[in-house]
């Protein structure tokens, strides 16, 4: 093993260092959270200049007309609709039960029937106790009116309870009456969906609503699901989608309060933690602008949170009846799920860098579906996977390893050469690159096999850290969750990059890396490669899902057996000269040839 084939390596663990650097959780010092409230009033600021010119426009009736008291908070329209008595009732299917309240007509417990949290309760994904999805606007009288504060009515089901089957739907209308015009959420709840569509309705509100504007929101983020708080944050983020860009924000440090309020036709906007999505869809493509803010949040034992809230903007064109048509979805990041929307709401998924993303969608998860379709341990589905990842890059590693057998044989030519060319550099690289086009050998095809595979291990990464297919799917012993680092050992303190526990499959893959190192590495200049990269990989790997592991084990095993059988076959084969005829001349031998001449001086 040569020069180059040292750089490789190094390069390579370069790479993968500040890949892990970039990636690994952080410890997050305390900080104190900005109130729920303080996000909301920050979205319709914007909108506070105008308010005045609304007021002139429209010329709002005086107390007596409308024979409401009038509130410092709520003002003419809306006195006396924050006073009620809150009922609440629930919406069963196959895959969630819904929670609503007449407090806000709001979503007030989302509860998936098919997901557990870690610690083995049902997920509930609303983050808030008194519920979400609000409207939000401000009124001529120059108050802001966020729907949560105030009490609906509606009629309520048979025992509080409606449970749906087959393709049944159900309708629930909410409706708060003002003193002049009323609000009316109709929510369509169906079975066999994580969704429910929602109309939103401002009937006779053409002298209440200012600044030709409302907003539909969820400001209250979702629940994390996760043991490790940190771990979840480093995909938490909120998004917004229209005109064909994609815009998100991402409070990943302490101190951070990222905002964006884009304008124009918004499809969507969305947030999400590891596995778990909320997203806003508009069904009518009426939605002219987003709002999304983030915040994170420290908790105890070096935790963190990252908190969003999105709204969709809607124009209010100050008619008496004017409706918004919204999906809200709210379940599991599923591709699948996700992408059947046809409304690149697959974007959120967490997939990998641009140029990863192609893989992970289009090679590893129509696979990975195709195998789990008849196997049903995801285990076995991995180790199948490498099976057929090491027999396409079979014709590769091949010729990686002939090309390392020759560079192994070339060595005490190549001793020779530096030894009598060790005052004259330039002549010393022409005679090694002759030496090289003689023998047919290319000095960097050794690492190219290692360099392909690094977009595949990337692919995987993300695959194996976003995918819900594999939480918490169980493989044997103690490897119970192939999205989460298997712990095999857990140490009563912690280290350094490796943490408090040690992985067993980590240890694993870097003891078969050890034995490809000892197969492959016979300079004795370079013996400190044989342990040197085995340590600094099960370092890096020791907090990587295990899945990942389980892959990579695999995958250096396939190659130990291919190293064996090569060498069986191949050593003894004499190192012999290309002929001319079939001589051709290398990038790195013109580059050469272009170098001026020493000599020529």
């Amino acid at each position: 093993m040569g020069r180059q084939e040292t750089l490789g390596f190094v390069l390579i663990a370069a790479v993968l260092m500040a890949w892990m650097y970039f990636t690994s959780p952080q410890r997050q010092s305390q900080q104190t959270p900005q109130p729920t409230e303080n996000i909301v009033r920050d979205s319709v600021k914007r909108t506070e200049p105008s308010l005045r010119a609304e007021q002139q426009r429209i010329t709002p009736p005086t107390p007596s007309q409308t024979g409401q008291p009038i509130s410092d908070t709520l003002g003419r329209y809306f006195s006396g609709t924050e006073i009620g008595r809150e009922q609440i009732f629930t919406i069963e299917t196959e895959n969630y039960i819904a929670e609503l309240s007449t407090k806000g007509g709001t979503i007030r417990q989302w509860t998936l029937k098919n997901h557990k949290t870690w610690d083995k309760h049902p997920v509930q994904l609303v983050n808030d106790s008194n519920g979400d999805f609000n409207i939000l606007f401000t009124t001529t009288d120059g108050k802001m009116i966020n729907t949560k504060n105030h009490f609906f009515t509606t009629q309520l089901p048979i025992g509080g309870k409606i449970i749906l089957s087959g393709n049944e739907e159900a309708t629930v209308q909410f409706v708060m009456n003002g003193s002049e015009g009323r609000i009316i959420k109709k929510l369509t709840f169906k079975n066999q969906a994580f969704d429910f569509d929602a109309d939103i309705t401002f009937e006779g509100m053409q002298r209440v609503v200012a600044n030709y504007e409302y907003q539909i929101l969820w400001e209250n983020g979702i629940r994390y699901t996760e043991y490790n708080s940190v771990d979840e944050s480093n995909t938490a983020a909120a998004y917004t989608y229209g005109g064909g860009e994609l815009k998100e924000i991402n409070a990943a440090a302490v101190g951070e309060n990222p905002k964006e309020d884009p304008s124009g036709q918004t499809e969507w906007v969305a947030l999400r933690n590891k596995y778990f999505a909320v997203a806003l869809i508009s069904q009518d493509k009426r939605a002219v602008g987003a709002y999304l803010e983030g915040q994170h949040i420290s908790t105890q034992d070096n935790g963190a949170v990252e908190k969003y809230s999105v709204a969709l903007k809607y124009p209010f064109k100050n008619t008496t009846s004017e409706t918004a048509k919204i999906s809200t979805y709210i379940g599991p990041l599923k591709f699948s799920t996700i992408k059947s929307y046809d409304r690149g709401l697959d974007q959120i998924m967490s997939l990998g860098w641009s140029w990863i993303r192609p893989i992970t969608e289009y090679i590893f998860i129509p696979l990975f579906a195709l195998l789990h379709s008849v196997i049903s341990n995801y285990g076995i589905v991995i180790i199948l996977f490498s099976i057929l990842i090491k027999l396409a890059l079979y014709p590769l590693t091949k010729s990686s390893m002939a090309s390392m057998r020759k560079m192994q044989k070339l060595q005490p030519l190549m001793a020779e050469i530096r030894e009598k060319y060790k005052s004259d550099a330039q002549q010393m690289n022409v005679q090694i690159m002759k030496l090289y086009k003689d023998y047919g050998v290319n000095p960097a095809g050794g690492c190219l096999p290692m360099l392909l595979q690094l977009p595949i291990l990337y692919a995987l990464y993300s695959l194996f850290t976003a995918s819900i297919e594999l939480r918490q799917e169980h493989f044997m012993l103690w490897v119970t969750d192939l999205s989460v680092p298997d712990v095999l050992i857990s140490l009563p303190f912690s280290l350094p990059l490796l943490g408090n526990f040690i992985s067993g499959l980590t240890v694993a893959m870097g003891i078969t890396m050890f034995i490809q190192q000892k197969q492959t590495v016979t300079d004795p200049t370079q013996k400190a490669l044989v342990w040197m990269m085995p340590i600094m990989m099960t370092v890096m790997f020791n907090h990587f899902p295990s899945g990942l592991n389980l892959y990579y084990f695999v995958f250096n095993l396939l190659s130990i057996g291919q190293q064996w059988y090569f060498n069986q076959r191949h050593n003894n084969e004499p190192l012999q000269k290309i002929p001319e005829s079939q001589r051709k001349t290398g990038f790195m031998e013109r580059m050469q040839q272009k170098l001026p001449n020493k000599a020529g001086k």
